[in-house]
């Protein structure tokens, strides 16, 4: 196929659509016929994998080649546009069949899936983890070594709640940088985003409570709730906008709702990112009926616009968003730090972080600080963030050809995973155990609900490096998946 001069102006991947769409015009392909294959097509054209599945992508959305589970892309058989195939691939809501509260009993469930996540050689598809290969490791460990080496053995036990002060200043700073005001003083640190989710529920909910949650939601939000005697009642969820809250709306109308957990920004599994707008209402609707919001934003930096997202807590006036994050997802996931800022609930939120755990390690704290402070922590979030965009595409283009037909995908603007609806007569916990035989982890859907739901739903991790082994792995799961269709 002859080449043109590209410009800078048009993209690589869609002069090189542009390209094979005019050879299909001209007749060089004709309907039906396979189109060459991804990898064949990078190495024809001297293209990466990446930009040769956004030109198919592409191509597929125009209706111009159609992609056949396990055979590749073809040209269409008929000149007329397929109905969007890219929406036909993609989620629809979650609608749960009830919105009464449920009693919570997921841990025994998950906690036997994390466990073979960490089995010696299985492909880690299931792990709830980013790839340790991600992060800075070892420039943050020699800091954490010449702390030690520096310090007295006292001073590294010395830092009780809310945190040491460094850390609590650079936190702060990265929040101006992003476009949020935040006082050092307001920020607790915590041992992970998990403790301090379970603090600030803690802080504002009672045993028996009913606590709002999406569906599907993340499991570390389930497990707080089962922890404390609470129960959950799910919202229907948009894979793109995330919680429906006119449905949140009409159920404050008739129930009492005692915290409402949400993952804004990239929610796991869905990956779904709120609109400002609708962030902005959520804030509003807590503030007419006095509900703390919980905000898990483990995910925030790991955005792929052009712009840092907003949090629920630029819109808090009230001090009911209690905020929680931490760099186990950007930057560490060895050293488990992570923070609260829990609004008017902070007293409360400090003191119990006292009689849990009574303070967070104090070498990590100051490794972390230490890192911040030299600087680099945005250039490798960039960095970062280009390689889980690629792999994002990679994932999905092969999940979509190697799976059978009906198969519907996520696309997450953010983040590092995928959730996956298969064929309806496909159990997700029959998938789960094969694969798990052939040493592939998977994360079945059944995790992710109070309610037993989502049993023909997966979540796949993509945050680990492309390789012949992965493409295989999912080949492998896509063959089982038809299995069981």
């Amino acid at each position: 196929m002859p080449r043109t001069p590209t410009t800078p102006q048009v993209p690589l991947y869609k002069k090189f659509a542009d390209e094979l769409a005019a050879s299909i015009r001209a007749g060089v392909l004709q309907p039906g016929e396979r189109v060459t294959s991804v990898r064949a097509a990078s190495q024809q054209h001297s293209l990466s994998v990446t930009t040769v599945v956004r030109a198919y992508e592409l191509l597929e959305s125009r209706g111009i080649i159609e992609s056949h589970p396990q055979s590749g892309y073809f040209v269409r058989k008929t000149a007329t546009p397929a109905s969007t195939p890219a929406a036909m691939t993609l989620l629809p809501p979650s609608h749960p069949a009830t919105q009464q509260p449920h009693e919570v009993d997921v841990s025994r469930l998950v906690l036997a899936t994390l466990r073979t996540i960490q089995q010696d050689g299985t492909i880690p598809l299931g792990s709830p983890y980013p790839n340790p290969a991600l992060f800075p490791s070892q420039r943050i460990g020699q800091y954490a070594s010449r702390i030690t080496r520096n310090s007295d053995s006292f001073s590294v036990f010395t830092d009780l709640p809310p945190g040491h002060p460094d850390l609590l200043r650079q936190i702060a700073r990265r929040y101006l940088e992003t476009g949020l005001a935040v006082d050092p003083e307001d920020i607790i640190i915590t041992v992970g985003a998990t403790e301090a989710i379970n603090l600030c529920l803690q802080a504002v909910a009672q045993p028996g409570d009913t606590i709002a949650v999406e569906t599907p939601t993340f499991y570390a939000m389930l497990h707080a709730i089962e922890r404390m005697g609470m129960r959950a009642v799910e919202i229907p969820t948009d894979p793109l906008t995330g919680m429906d809250l006119d449905a949140l709306e009409e159920l404050l109308k008739t129930q009492k709702i005692s915290a409402c957990m949400v993952m804004p920004n990239f929610q796991n599994p869905l990956g779904s990112m709120m609109p400002d707008a609708h962030k902005k209402r959520l804030v509003e609707l807590a503030h007419q009926h006095n509900m703390p919001l919980i905000e898990d934003a483990v995910y925030s930096e790991l955005f792929y616009g052009a712009a840092h997202p907003t949090s629920l807590k630029t819109y808090d006036r009230d001090g009911l968003v209690l905020h929680c994050s931490s760099f186990s997802k950007s930057l560490s996931s060895a050293y488990r730090v992570g923070w609260a800022i829990p609004g008017r609930y902070r007293n409360q939120v400090e003191k119990l972080k006292f009689l849990n755990t009574l303070a967070t390690p104090t070498i990590p704290q100051r490794a972390i600080a230490e890192y911040l402070t030299q600087g680099g922590y945005e250039r490798h979030l960039r960095r970062v963030r280009r390689g889980l965009l690629q792999q994002r595409d990679l994932m999905r283009h092969f999940v979509l050809r190697f799976f059978p037909e009906g198969t519907r995908v996520s696309e997450p603007a953010g983040g590092y995973i995928l959730w996956i609806e298969l064929p309806p007569r496909v159990e997700a916990m029959e998938l789960y155990r094969r694969c798990l035989v052939l040493g592939i982890t998977i994360a079945p859907g059944r995790i992710f609900a109070a309610t037993n739901r989502y049993s023909n739903f997966i979540r796949l991790n993509y945050s680990y490096t492309w390789s012949a082994e992965i493409e295989k792995a999912l080949k492998t799961i896509g063959k089982i998946v038809a299995e069981l269709s």
